[in-house]
């Protein structure tokens, strides 16, 4: 009988650490294949952002997004939600600001020369097991040429489409000015 029960505490042990093992490598294949890896910023500088001080953005709708979490208890299910804002032209102007440029409220005639038009766009979506990025690109044109000087395409991936935006817009400007 002794020998049964301690063959029986083996074979147990044996099965839990297995499970466990099994547990462990489903886990980890799962963690590796939802974590994605964001793209590298594509730049592209036709001359220099040396001879320019001031710039303009060109105006951006407000975007709104929310995700929504559910969980529950021996008592029910309950959710929230978490809403975010995000006006695409005010992340851009705080990145241009910090690095050192001067925000026009308008374009004036006798700047132009040292002033950039800052244009913002949504470029794609790109899927990704759980879940999508959003690519945004920004350009800058030469506010006396109308000349593209440089191009700036990232994709950014968050919890809203709010933080997926403004990590592009991030990603794509701290590219620039590396």
């Amino acid at each position: 009988m002794k020998r049964f029960f301690c063959t029986f505490v083996m074979y147990k042990n044996m099965r839990m650490r297995y499970f466990k093992s099994l547990l462990f490598a489903t886990l980890g294949c799962i963690l590796v294949v939802s974590c994605a890896s964001l793209r590298a910023p594509i730049i592209t500088k036709n001359e220099p952002l040396t001879g320019y001080k001031y710039f303009y953005v060109t105006p951006t709708a407000e975007l709104t997004s929310s995700a929504a979490a559910v969980y529950g208890n021996q008592y029910g299910s309950y959710g929230s939600a978490q809403t975010k804002s995000l006006n695409p032209s005010e992340v851009i102007s705080g990145i241009m600001i910090k690095h050192g440029f001067v925000r026009l409220s308008e374009l004036k005639q006798d700047l132009l020369g040292q002033t950039l038009v800052v244009n913002y766009g949504e470029s794609g979506r790109r899927s990704l097991n759980f879940g999508y990025t959003i690519e945004v690109t920004i350009q800058m044109l030469s506010a006396k040429t109308n000349a593209v000087v440089c191009l700036c395409t990232a994709e950014g991936m968050g919890s809203t489409e709010a933080d997926d935006i403004r990590i592009a817009i991030n990603r794509a400007l701290e590219g620039l000015f590396k």
